[in-house]
């Protein structure tokens, strides 16, 4: 016993090895951290909170409750029925006046204008006419009216009742083609203002052709890269890469010389007889198509290809000699192995195509132009930020939804596999 127990009392405690090793654990994960940190700041800078910020805007509505904060609590008690209380005429005087710059004024008109037409010269009018003195709330109104009848509209009060929150849904619900009424009742907006609906199933659309477009084109094609010795592969590769190192707006260029009546596709169809006037390529649906789908193409080829090298040739020589014909068996045996393959090509082009907005807009008409287009408009054009910002929340949701059925459609197969 005296024996066995001399080396036993020399090794290291079990417990002080444990920690020790445990240390050594956390050392090991925060230098780990510590690596990937600049990374994580940098998708937190460029990434999650330009998305958080876009978020925040879709549904915040600060310009009624900056601008006119009086005015509101003057509204709160109305029913939006009638014309408002003598209180308001003198409240929006009052919240006018103590603007500090007149592009205050100016941001509220535009948002009242977007509910009513007319706001904005209501609003701009009674700005360049204070200072206005008012005795009493009476003497406002009736200073008010003089200055404009249309003070004594419900609609304009009602419009500023509507939007005194400071976060609101309205953006959202239009990009739905639904609004809020006077009362604050949701309903469908009219049928002559459903405009969002058509572009967002027009959107969906024209992807969803050139990502069809995509893989009729890039399987073959990938197919053939996957079969070929490395080195030719690899020189063929670069040709399918080429698409990557140039600019968009010389490839819509490109294809604006190549489409028009007098370009080369015209003029090579009716060298060979095969029409007998130019065809109508740009400016349509038919230009946007074919340059979507030449510029997505590798986005459908790489991923089809990563799968594919990866299949074992041997599968589909068994299925042959085993007596299948050699059609059936690539479909049977080759083509549900590239599932994977196929589902990353089609999300990432369809994503991708989701949100174009270039193409569209110099090969596309009036009719062809995509969500990203009215996006931009929102945005440059008429200024309006809380609709931009909506109608790209829009796009996001499409994004993450897109995304998470295939996640599920691939873990079902693995599941299933």
């Amino acid at each position: 016993m005296t024996s066995m127990a001399a080396p036993l009392a020399g090794l290291p405690d079990p417990r002080a090895l444990q920690r020790s090793l445990a240390r050594a654990e956390r050392r090991r994960k925060l230098r780990a951290f510590a690596l990937t940190l600049p990374l994580l700041v940098f998708l937190l800078a460029t990434f999650l909170v330009p998305i958080a910020v876009l978020l925040k805007r879709a549904i915040e509505n600060p310009e009624v409750a900056n601008a006119l904060p009086r005015t509101v609590v003057a509204l709160d008690p109305w029913n939006r029925e009638g014309t408002p209380p003598d209180a308001a005429y003198a409240a929006v005087i009052q919240d006018l006046s103590a603007l500090p710059d007149a592009a205050d004024a100016g941001a509220l008109a535009r948002r009242l204008n977007s509910e009513v037409a007319g706001a904005r010269s209501l609003v701009m009018g009674l700005h360049r006419a204070l200072p206005m003195e008012a005795a009493n709330a009476a003497d406002a109104k009736a200073k008010l009216l003089a200055l404009d009848e249309r003070w004594a509209e419900p609609k304009y009060w009602q419009a500023i009742a509507k939007n005194g929150a400071r976060w609101t849904g309205d953006y959202l619900l239009a990009s739905l083609d639904f609004r809020r009424d006077a009362t604050g009742h949701i309903e469908r907006m009219p049928e002559d203002q459903q405009v969002f609906g058509r572009i967002l199933a027009r959107t969906f659309g024209i992807s969803a052709i050139v990502t069809l477009w995509c893989l009729l084109l890039g399987y073959p094609l990938a197919y053939w890269l996957s079969i070929l010795p490395a080195r030719q592969a690899n020189v063929l590769m670069i040709l399918v890469l080429v698409p990557f190192w140039t600019s968009i707006l010389v490839r819509v260029a490109a294809w604006i010389v190549l489409l028009q009546n007098g370009g080369l596709v015209n003029g090579a169809l009716m060298g060979l007889g095969v029409i007998a006037e130019p065809l109508q390529l740009l400016f349509n649906r038919t230009g946007v198509v074919i340059a979507m789908t030449h510029i997505l193409l590798p986005f459908m080829i790489l991923p089809l290809y990563s799968v594919m090298k990866s299949v074992p040739p041997t599968y589909l020589r068994a299925a042959i000699s085993l007596g299948s014909p050699p059609l059936i068996a690539f479909f049977r045996v080759y083509v549900p192995q590239t599932y994977p393959g196929i589902g990353a090509g089609a999300l990432l082009v369809f994503i991708l195509s989701i949100g174009y907005y270039v193409t569209p807009a110099l090969l596309g008409g009036a009719d062809d132009q995509m969500l990203s287009y009215y996006v931009a408009q929102y945005a440059n054009v008429t200024v309006n930020w809380g609709m931009a910002a909506a109608l790209g929340a829009i796009l996001l949701v499409a994004t993450l939804i897109l995304y998470g059925l295939y996640r599920r459609v691939v873990k079902s197969e693995l599941s299933l596999g």
